[in-house]
């Protein structure tokens, strides 16, 4: 929606472009008015700059303003308003139209300020409205739409405003009554395009959209919709195949320059974030979010969430990257303060009537019953969304834990082994949960592989107490004893010495059973050898007598002496 006048108010004529000779006054304002028509605002402004117009001229000022407004060139067309305010010229809704320009500038105090000064209007019940939005003050907010009527503008502001809150099923609403009331009005179709590519439904959008495109191929809205919808259901190469037909138009000032410049990063995957973005971030909303996603991306955690901690969410994209920023946060400084935010984050998006049933608000639903540690809830919704993030490593790697967690160990190591990403396979978190389904599923070589191809660290040695209890009480004994004797060498510490003994007891009764092979009592006087105590030398002794009553043949045994 454009907050401003159709026309300027100079009564529906083009006077004020008069020269001395009435014919050719009348082939400049025709020549004028065909430019407008075409929607060529570059066209009219460099006519009015060709004949130089004197500044007394008010019309022809007020002109200018309008084109540079149309352009998207707000700056220059609030140079001109206030030029004519300073001048006390008495222009009818000269308030107004400057009003709007600071709107759209983002200056929403100075526009409520100046406001204040204009007549009583239809428009300024309008702008008040979305400045009433913008301010976040939802008494003015109710109070101008009590004073909305019945008619197309005002049911255009009502919608708009639903659309920036999020309510996009009663914009769609608004928008097609308007159109069985309007039917040649088909830029309504842009806006329920808008509308349907929120709720993520891309093919109705692009079908929708092409009704407008058809007669208006050279529309940078309606062209940046259809790339953004491209982007979706295809690449971001095929979206910016889509943009370059536009790209020339918005070169310089262009209405819609910065939103192309913008979307160009995102379909590029983020090339060049750092020097597009950080300019937009109070100019497009999205700027500030993809920044956020930037910094994610490359671990600055802290600069992400400066970004964010004075931002209150209003639509779900925010609560949802703010819940992000949070839990990760959370978990990087140990706070629960952060991590619990997070959780309401998530919850307030995934329990939402508009985000509940999709994809992404189950995504919300399933991270806060993760982050509350409530992983058969978290399992149900991530069960339902499965196929259609099969492929999502991010998505697999919460699903595999999830599945861990809830002892569900052959799938979570099935889910585990899907990931390709190295970043998530390189953590602490993923090799400790995949050598855990390793010894739950009866497969400790590969967890203690996991151990060895691990450097030393406080993380290579939480997974080696890990693995020794595990192996322990799921009677892989023979695991068991090798970790807790790797702990023992690392940190002489009775309880380890206590786990390596009853390990190797283990595997002598695993022998004695005929459930393991005699050869592996070779390596357990091996292990036995390493260890200083009087008690080692005991269980080696008794372990000799039994394969010499069983007249078995241990190699190394002379070799194998214990000093006490």
């Amino acid at each position: 929606m454009i907050l401003s006048r159709a026309k300027p108010a100079l009564g529906g004529t083009f006077e004020g472009l008069q020269t001395n000779k009435k014919s050719h006054a009348d082939k400049v304002a025709d020549q004028f008015e065909d430019f407008l028509v075409k929607r060529d605002y570059t066209g009219a402004i460099t006519l009015l700059e060709f004949k130089n117009y004197p500044e007394s001229n008010y019309n022809a000022s007020l002109w200018m303003a309008y084109c540079y407004f149309h352009r998207g060139d707000y700056k220059n067309a609030l140079q001109i308003y206030e030029k004519l305010y300073k001048l006390k010229a008495d222009i009818k809704n000269l308030e107004v139209n400057i009003a709007c320009c600071y709107f759209y500038l983002g200056m929403y105090e100075e526009s409520q300020g100046i406001l204040t000064q204009a007549l009583a209007s239809d428009l300024k019940i309008r702008l008040n409205f979305h400045i009433s939005h913008k301010l976040k003050d939802e008494a003015s907010l109710l109070e101008n739409h009590q004073n909305l009527q019945d008619v197309l503008e005002d049911q255009l502001s009502l919608a708009a405003i639903h659309y920036l809150r999020a309510h996009y099923q009663e914009a769609i609403d608004i928008y097609k009554k308007l159109l069985l009331q309007n039917r040649d009005y088909i830029a309504l179709n842009v806006y329920v395009a808008l509308c349907y590519y929120k709720l993520d439904y891309y093919d109705v959008s692009q079908e929708v959209l092409g009704l407008y495109l058809n007669r208006y191929p050279d529309s940078v809205i309606a062209t940046n919709l259809k790339a953004c919808n491209t982007f979706r259901l295809y690449n971001g190469t095929a979206a910016e195949n889509e943009l370059r037909c536009i790209v020339d138009q918005t070169a310089n000032v262009g209405f819609g320059y910065d939103l192309v410049k913008h979307n160009l990063v995102v379909f590029r995957d983020g090339e060049d974030s750092m020097q597009v973005f950080p300019s937009l971030v109070d100019v497009v909303p999205e700027a500030r979010l993809n920044l956020v996603i930037h910094h994610l991306r490359n671990d600055d955690i802290k600069e992400a969430y400066e970004l964010l901690k004075d931002v209150q969410p209003a639509v779900p994209q925010e609560y949802i990257l703010k819940g992000v920023v949070n839990a990760a946060l959370g978990q990087e400084i140990n706070s629960e303060e952060h991590v619990k935010i997070a959780e309401e984050c998530f919850h307030l998006v995934g329990s939402s009537s508009s985000e509940c049933d999709t994809i992404h608000g189950r995504q919300c639903m399933a991270a806060s019953f993760f982050l509350a540690g409530q992983f058969e809830e978290v399992l149900v919704y991530m069960t339902s969304i499965k196929s259609y993030l099969h492929s999502d490593d991010t998505f697999n790697f919460n699903f595999a834990q999830a599945k861990a967690a809830c002892n569900q160990f052959k799938e979570a190591e099935e889910i585990f082994l899907l990931i390709q990403d190295p970043k998530i396979k390189n953590e602490y978190v993923f090799i400790a949960n995949l050598a855990r389904c390793y010894i739950m599923n009866k497969k400790p070589q590969e967890a203690w592989e996991l151990y060895l191809k691990m450097e030393n660290s406080p993380e290579s040695f939480n997974l080696l107490m890990q693995i020794a209890n595990d192996c322990y009480r799921m009677g892989e004994f023979w695991y068991a004893a090798k970790a807790f004797d790797m702990l023992n060498r690392l940190d002489p510490n009775p309880e380890f010495w206590e786990g390596k003994r009853g390990a190797i007891v283990g595997v002598f009764q695993g022998v004695v059973a005929k459930k393991l092979p005699v050869d592996m009592l070779s390596d357990v006087l091996q292990l036995l050898r390493s260890s200083n105590v009087i008690q080692a030398e005991q269980i080696s002794k008794i372990i000799r007598k039994w394969a010499k009553e069983q007249r078995f043949i241990l190699s190394l045994i002379k070799n194998i002496s214990i000093t006490t």
